[in-house]
């Protein structure tokens, strides 16, 4: 089958449907797919729906839960100018750029050395990663695990002001998470103000490695990078959840540099 140079046919984009319909996550691929300037348009999917959506487009879950089970997740892509479906965040970056070279802004997987590692034990309630790909952007795949794996060690912080859009949505998070109530989620007092002070840590290495090129705002200075959109993503996520008194403070530390990243990225966070 011949590759199109771009795409003619609009491809549809499978995202969390959250109260009012906003994007919470997956931001990783929504900022790929603007950066490779592709036409898509968002179907939103309540979070109950998810595997019945899923397993109707015939695309198979990529992880699994504690207890085994599949763990159904989006995003999805579905590109009928190739007749592909693609059900992984990092899958779909990857595709839109072998796929698609030339489209957009240019190359989201640049040849870089990405220093972080983040090793940390997991809450029980914590998603399930992506493992790491050998191989061809294996760099990348290496970066997003650790990234993945250091804000959802606190992802306590968010979890329980996720704008999910019911109260079914909520008693699904609840099941995947095996807890036994949404006020399970709730981080709260001393509790919270040391998740806190562990998420400025681990966020003070971030911020080495996106000042290694200072004329910023990305890790390889002006010119963005998959990288920066694997951090990106999720401070794109703390920014619609985080109380906003908590959000101006966390986007301030570190001299303000996730802040600089968070409004560098903005000429691709178009929700359509």
């Amino acid at each position: 089958m011949t590759t199109p140079s771009s795409p003619s046919k609009t491809m549809d984009f499978y995202d969390i449907a959250m109260k009012p319909p906003a994007a919470v996550n997956p931001w990783k691929s929504r900022l790929a797919l603007n950066f490779k300037g592709v036409p898509y348009k968002t179907t939103w999917v309540p979070l109950p729906d998810i595997g019945r959506v899923r397993r109707g487009l015939g695309v198979p879950a990529c992880r699994k839960l504690a207890d085994g089970s599949d763990f159904y997740t989006l995003p999805i892509l579905v590109d009928p100018n190739t007749d592909s479906k693609i059900g992984d965040s990092f899958d779909i970056a990857v595709y839109l750029q072998k796929t698609y070279p030339d489209s957009g802004a240019g190359d989201l997987f640049p040849p870089q050395q990405l220093d972080y590692t983040y090793d940390q034990d997991l809450p029980p309630w914590a998603p399930p990663l992506t493992k790491p790909r050998a191989g061809e952007y294996a760099e990348y795949s290496k970066f997003n695990m650790h990234v993945d794996r250091a804000f959802s060690a606190h992802v306590g912080l968010m979890g329980s002001f996720l704008p999910l859009d019911s109260q079914e949505s909520k008693d699904e998070m609840v099941r995947r998470a095996g807890v036994k109530s949404w006020e399970d989620f709730e981080i709260k007092g001393e509790a919270r103000e040391k998740m806190k002070e562990s998420f400025r840590i681990m966020l003070g290495d971030l911020a080495k490695l996106l000042s290694k090129d200072p004329s910023g705002p990305f890790i390889l200075g002006k010119q963005i990078s998959y990288a920066d959109m694997i951090i990106g993503g999720w401070i794109y996520i703390m920014r619609g959840t985080l109380p906003e008194d908590e959000w101006q403070e966390i986007i301030n530390w570190h001299e303000g540099i996730f802040r600089r990243l968070y409004e560098g990225l903005q000429q691709y966070a178009e929700v359509k």
